[in-house]
């Protein structure tokens, strides 16, 4: 099997997830056929969709607190899709429409900072010892400067960036930013300067930036609360670059393109002071105590060539550490996530939002490479999902295109959790097309599904799904059943080979599957299909070597 470290070249995921694909499609072709099917299931009212559940005296006293809430701190969102496409150059570059924007305003940075400084010549030593922050104050001073930074370890209480302003040292490994021993729990490492009213055109590339938990201890938990004890920060940013940097050992998240502060008011509210306009490009980061990269609050942000891996998971109680390399979070809308990779954390990508807060939606993922993840895509609303829940107002809208999961594995990071190739929860309008999932054949998975389609999730859409290698998962597709049941799921050119005893499997209660284009093949194999009732769509099945092809309303299906 693959192993990624902690050190792993992200420049080299496109050729990786090349190698790993099944198919192989050319890749502009299989960002429109992405972009077709979820239009397709826009057009379809969501089907089977559960009434809401009776207002009781605390949901009123949460929309009062919500209303009031957009009054002051928060603003009203939505799920409409986003009005920007997705653009391919011929060289095969992926990035999303506004780019060219951020291109542009990436120049007039470039013109603004009038000053070209380095570090040492006010004072700084990048000795591992010296406090270095008052001369990082007196470099950046009111920003407008590009400020080098020479190799060598350069300790600090914190760098705040104003607007217009460059930080840039001579590479990852070479440049390393580290934060004092006297810094505080909640102490970022590296963010811009005011996040009440704002900055704008700011960089930081080419260093390493180390959190320095050490000094903390044998301290239980690593973070403090909030958008704190991260090694960068962007809150209320607009046009925002991080290129080619490290994060080692965050607090809490690695880098987080967030709002001012986090908002949890209520779903369909959204926090003000959103950043806007971000680039986070060629990074790594490990043994951060939350996420690798993380978003809140914010919209209309690129996330390429990066590599997130081997969480501590020390923000949060032990075994139960929700550390996922990329987490598109709260209130985040318009994200690209294009030619990334995550191994052993817990979500490889998650994109989702906490009960009382609003979904991410309009995500694109194009090209994700996942290894050993606990669970390589996870896309849930919490306090969504019961029957007694309300619907999510705004999980809508995910796009996945040529993704790869890689033997993902039970882990202490959250020890009741179990291994998923995907998990789609609560989410509705989700298109994913060409997705290969390698399992290992000698792990023991305990009979669980590898895809889980579950808790009132609707109108999705899986094309081009390749799976092997899973033969002690109980499926290899589950359509979860139930009083909270998923419904309307389209699965067309699905290739199964010596994978699970059971290949579909259709709980009760589901009543829109259309299946197009099955083909199966096993050596020891169950069921090719299980199911209550006959799928919608019942079109060009294959199956070799199971028990038989298919168990239909309990009776077994020799011939189809």
């Amino acid at each position: 099997m693959l192993y990624l470290s902690k050190k792993h070249d992200p420049l080299k995921n496109a050729a990786l997830i090349e190698r790993y694909s099944r198919h192989k499609p050319e890749i502009k072709s299989a960002i429109d056929d992405t972009g077709v099917m979820l239009k397709k299931l826009t057009q379809h009212p969501i089907k089977s969709q559960r009434p809401e559940p009776q207002s009781s005296l605390s949901s009123f006293f949460e929309k009062i607190v919500s209303a009031l809430a957009r009054f002051s701190i928060a603003t009203s969102t939505n799920a409409e899709l986003s009005a920007y496409g997705t653009m391919v150059d011929h060289q095969g570059a992926v990035f999303p429409e506004w780019k060219p924007k951020l291109d542009e305003e990436y120049l007039e940075l470039l013109k603004q900072t009038t000053r070209e400084v380095n570090v040492l010549d006010f004072g700084a030593i990048g000795d591992g010892k010296t406090d270095n922050t008052v001369a990082f104050k007196k470099a950046i001073s009111n920003g407008r400067v590009k400020i080098h930074i020479p190799e060598g370890v350069f300790i600090v209480k914190g760098i705040q960036l104003p607007s217009w302003t460059c930080l840039v040292g001579g590479g990852k490994g070479k440049t390393i930013i580290k934060l004092s021993d006297d810094a505080p729990k909640g102490r970022r490492l590296v963010s811009n300067s005011n996040f009440l009213r704002g900055n704008h055109h700011i960089l930081v590339e080419g260093m390493s930036l180390d959190w320095n938990v050490e000094r903390l201890g044998e301290a239980r938990k690593t973070a403090t609360w909030g958008n704190y004890s991260s090694c960068l920060t962007y809150a209320n940013v607009s046009y925002g670059w991080v290129k080619n940097v490290e994060a080692i050992n965050a607090g809490l998240h690695g880098f987080d393109a967030s709002a001012s502060f986090y908002d949890y008011s209520g779903d369909g509210n959204r926090a003000r002071g959103a950043s806007q306009y971000i680039w986070f490009d060629q990074l790594n980061a490990y043994g951060f105590g939350d996420d690798g990269i993380t978003t809140h609050h914010s919209e209309n942000l690129f996330i390429s060539n990066c590599h997130l891996s081997d969480p501590s998971g020390k923000a949060h109680d032990k075994g139960y550490a929700n550390s996922n390399g990329i987490e598109i979070d709260d209130g985040s809308r318009n994200v690209w996530l294009v030619n990334n990779s995550t191994t052993r954390c817990f979500g490889g990508i998650e994109i989702k939002a906490h009960h009382n807060s609003s979904a991410a939606n309009n995500v694109q993922i194009i090209g994700h490479l996942s290894v050993n993840d606990n669970r390589s895509y996870n896309f849930r609303h919490i306090g969504h999902h019961k029957k007694t829940d309300p619907n999510s107002r705004t999980a809508y809208h995910i796009r996945a295109t040529n993704i790869i999961s890689i033997a993902p594995v039970f882990s202490d990071l959250y020890e009741g959790s179990t291994p998923r190739g995907m998990v789609v929860s609560a989410y509705v309008y989700v298109a994913v097309n060409h997705f290969t999932l390698i399992g290992d054949p000698d792990y023991d998975y305990r009979h669980n599904p590898v895809i889980a389609v579950q808790y009132k999730a609707r109108n999705i859409s899986m094309n081009h799904i390749s799976i092997r290698g899973f033969h002690t998962a109980s499926s290899d597709i589950r359509i979860f059943g139930g009083e909270q049941h998923a419904d309307n799921v389209c699965l067309k050119n699905i290739g199964i080979e010596n994978s699970a005893p059971i290949a579909i499997d259709i709980g009760k209660n589901v009543k829109h599957v259309s299946l197009q284009s099955l083909k199966a093949i096993s050596t020891t194999g169950r069921y090719a299909i299980k199911a209550d009732k006959v799928p919608d769509d019942f079109i060009d099945i294959t199956v070799k070597g199971y028990t038989a092809p298919a168990m239909i309303k309990g009776e077994e299906i020799k011939y189809f």
